[in-house]
């Protein structure tokens, strides 16, 4: 039989186990668990690390068993790669083995108000966090300062969580993304498991410098963060270390990239130019630019895509996020109550055929590219008497696709080149209304490969190509040919203009809206309120962390 790889894809709301065939890409068995998140206070968003662990040992192990339904000896799977959520940040005891904190999802705004500190503390006097008071360290990291990042994450768990400061000071203290939390349980934990990264990973810590491609010294101090603190940094093709303690003990671990990263590399974007978008939970947009970093004018980041192997270049990419896509389905299902189904979305947008003059601007994170505006919150337009939730959920569809019209006109100012195509993969292209209106919205034509699991294979296709490994070939001419499915615009460029500018005006008044100061009142307000209701303060969340 021909060789196979598998991949662990830990995303923000499911966890995966994929198994491709390593000759034709072909995926042969998979397994999904799906991930519970916490939200603690308003804006704070957790996932339970000892949750994501076990969900990636269920889903191996469940993996495992369908290939033995299938008659096919596990001992043909090769190697495992790794891809997951990024700046998602955990922080975790070295001799317990035990996790310090629930994991800090990387949409989570509790760090607002460290944030501004942060700014404040660098040089420059302009309000303009993106091109003048972030520009010493975005010269370095590529990013902005903001709730998005992994260091901020960090500081905010060392100022605030006293297991934390204990073990940092007692020297017990490992820091990681989720692929280091992973890679370290699955290759003995604390019993010597390897503690590493990657270098698409590590360019979304705030803590790397993507020149020197290593951790800064600098950039720590900035942070006030202890390098001892930090995994070994590694390409996102070679051996890390091997499995223990599951049906795939031995097998090496020798692929690892952010799910964004893994996605470009599973759509084999691996020329200067390439671009895909992804659509999950939220929405991520990478250029692919070659050996030498681009740093955005029109406030994109820039990261890097991937670097596989250690003697290979490293690959860098432009990137423009988006906080809030599938997850507003997700919100229209859980809080509103609108739909029962993520699939229920598209039929009931259909029933309308237009949002009818209703914008939505989901910014329950704020807004992350092209604006890095934390104040901003979600805000819906044009409400009338006539507007039913078919509407609303059309209007959420939009949003979703105006958001990525945002992110590629930065795209087309930085390169110069006007993209001619869009590379499209995730959950949500299953739903081909959306496909639809993103080539209407975009005015450019919207490709689906036929395999959307591009994310998995990325990571896979890296594991495969590992010196040590070789069983996956990535010259152009032996990758396989995937067959897309293409969107075509097929509205006229004028309309098309008039409800982007629409959108736009929306996204106008869903600025300023929270800052440290409100939220401060609002504290204030919930004390009162609860203290009318029950005759004391409000009663803590339940969580697993200090108070």
């Amino acid at each position: 039989m021909d060789p196979l790889v598998g991949a662990i894809d830990q995303g923000t709301s499911s966890t995966r186990f994929l198994v491709f065939n390593a000759k034709t890409a072909e995926l042969i068995v998979h397994h999904q668990v799906e991930i519970d998140q916490s939200f603690p206070k308003e804006g704070w968003v957790e996932e339970d690390p000892r949750e994501i662990i076990q969900s990636v040992y269920e889903c191996i192990e469940k993996t495992c068993q369908k290939l033995g339904q299938l008659n096919i000896d596990v001992g043909h799977i090769k190697a495992i790669g790794v891809t997951n959520q990024r700046e998602t940040t955990l922080v975790w005891d070295k001799d317990t083995g035990e996790p310090l904190y629930n994991a800090i999802v990387w949409l989570d705004l509790r760090t607002q108000s460290t944030v501004e500190n942060l700014i404040n503390k660098a040089p420059g006097k302009s309000k303009n966090h993106f091109r003048v008071k972030a520009r010493p360290l975005r010269h370095k990291t590529g990013l902005p300062i903001s709730t998005y990042f992994s260091a901020v994450k960090l500081r905010w768990l060392l100022d605030n969580v006293d297991t934390v400061k204990r073990a940092v000071l007692s020297g017990r203290a490992m820091f990681g993304t989720v692929d280091s939390w992973i890679i370290w349980c699955l290759t003995g934990g604390k019993s010597g498991g390897i503690h590493c990264t990657d270098v698409s990973n590590a360019s979304r810590t705030m803590l790397f410098n993507i020149h020197t491609m290593a951790w800064d010294q600098e950039l720590c101090s900035y942070f006030d963060i202890p390098m001892e603190l930090l995994p070994t940094v590694k390409s996102s093709s070679e051996i890390y270390g091997f499995m223990k303690l599951t049906s795939l003990e031995g097998i090496p671990i020798s692929g690892c990239l952010g799910d964004q990263s893994a996605a470009l590399v599973g759509q084999m974007c691996f020329e200067d130019g390439q671009t895909k978008n992804t659509y999950g939970t939220g929405c991520f947009m990478l250029q692919n630019t070659g050996n030498k970093p681009v740093m955005s004018e029109h406030g994109l980041l820039t990261t890097v895509a991937y670097k596989l192997g250690t003697d290979k270049p490293t690959c860098y990419a432009l990137e423009g996020s988006v906080a809030i896509a599938g997850a507003v389905v997700r919100w229209l299902k859980d809080n509103m109550g609108i739909v029962k189904s993520f699939a229920e979305i598209e039929q009931l947008a259909a029933s309308a055929g237009t949002s009818h003059g209703c914008y939505f601007v989901p910014a329950f994170s704020g807004l992350y590219a092209p604006y890095w505006e934390p104040s901003a919150r979600g805000i819906i337009c044009g409400l009338t008497q006539f507007t039913n939730k078919s509407h609303l959920a059309f209007a959420s569809l939009e949003a979703v696709c105006f958001q990525t019209r945002e992110i590629l006109d930065a795209m087309n100012k930085d390169s110069g080149v006007p993209l001619v195509q869009l590379k499209v993969d995730g959950g949500m292209t299953a739903n081909r209304l959306l496909m639809q209106l993103q080539a209407d919205i975009l005015g450019v034509a919207v490709v689906k490969p036929s395999m959307v699991e591009t994310t998995a294979l990325g990571a896979a296709m890296a594991a495969g190509a590992a010196e040590g490994v070789n069983v996956w070939n990535l010259k152009p001419s032996y990758l396989p040919q995937i067959i897309s499915e293409k969107y075509e615009p097929q509205i006229n460029f004028d309309e098309s203009e008039f409800r982007f500018a629409r959108w736009k005006k929306a996204v106008q008044r869903s600025m300023n809206w929270e800052t440290s100061e409100t939220d401060d009142c609002h504290k204030g307000i919930e004390k009162k309120v609860y203290g009318i209701s029950w005759g004391v303060s409000r009663p803590p969340h339940p969580t697993t962390v200090d108070p």
